[in-house]
């Protein structure tokens, strides 16, 4: 950035910054959001009870229209675009970044990061675990079953009823990862809120945890969110060309660790 001058003072000397990211963040890789005008929640409202995890266990033709839905996910077929390059480019320039991600597509870690510095809240879409032995494996392997004509395929080691290792509605988040991600936030400088609604807690409370202890919080969404009143900026554009001049200007003044 050529003006140092118009970097904002939130921008300035930041050596930690913990990233807090929904599915906004996503869509400009073909992974439609859920609540957004095009959203999954949106286009078939009835959808969410497949990602419910008492219906899930109760319901084999829940699992199996489950299980379709995501045979055919877009993410499948997505790579990482301007945003979540951004952020890998930031970790690079030597800050300290660790990314709080809702999202399950694993995009994040494709841009190189490591993925030590990823945490998955609500889990990753690239692995099933079964709910009876708790054996993980790789999805693909599942999701080849399904396709080749098993709806509603189980454990090949006890019969148990296999999920993707996501957080479905009604289950908690895990405790361990919950701890880890408070404890980033709390001891970031700047937290962005990058493409989330921030309706969904535990994870978007992090955003309030981040303020009382000193952090300065940045919302980057479309939409309103309930934590615009405590951010230091709410930005609007487009998240693809909003996280890119971000990035670029944590790094133009910054002190990396």
């Amino acid at each position: 950035m050529d003006d140092v001058e118009m970097i904002p003072e939130w921008c300035r000397d930041v050596r930690r910054v913990a990233v807090l990211t929904g599915a906004g963040i996503s869509t400009d890789s073909g992974v439609p959001d859920y609540r957004g005008p095009d959203g999954v929640w949106t286009r078939d409202p009835k959808l969410a009870e497949a990602f419910t995890h008492d219906r899930f266990m109760a319901d084999p033709q829940v699992r199996a229209r489950f299980w379709r839905t995501y045979l055919g996910h877009a993410a499948w077929r997505a790579e990482p675009n301007a945003a979540h390059h951004a952020l890998a480019e930031l970790d690079r320039a030597g800050l300290a970044v660790r990314i709080l991600t809702q999202n399950v597509d694993g995009l994040h870690q494709m841009t190189g990061i490591a993925a030590r510095k990823v945490l998955e809240l609500h889990g990753s879409m690239r692995s099933v675990v079964c709910t009876g032995c708790r054996v993980r494996s790789d999805a693909r392997a599942t999701l080849d079953r399904v396709a080749a004509g098993e709806p509603d395929p189980a454990c090949r080691d006890c019969g148990g009823v296999l999920q993707l290792a996501v957080v479905l509605f009604g289950q908690y988040l895990d405790p361990d990862t919950l701890d880890q991600a408070k404890r980033i936030a709390a001891a970031s400088q700047v937290m962005l809120a990058v493409g989330s609604s921030l309706l969904v807690e535990p994870a978007a409370s992090l955003c309030r945890l981040a303020v009382e202890a000193g952090a300065r919080l940045v919302i980057v969404n479309r939409d309103p969110t309930p934590y615009d009143d405590l951010a230091d900026e709410v930005v609007r554009e487009p998240i693809g060309t909003a996280l890119p001049r971000i990035a670029a200007a944590l790094t133009a003044t910054a002190r990396p660790n």
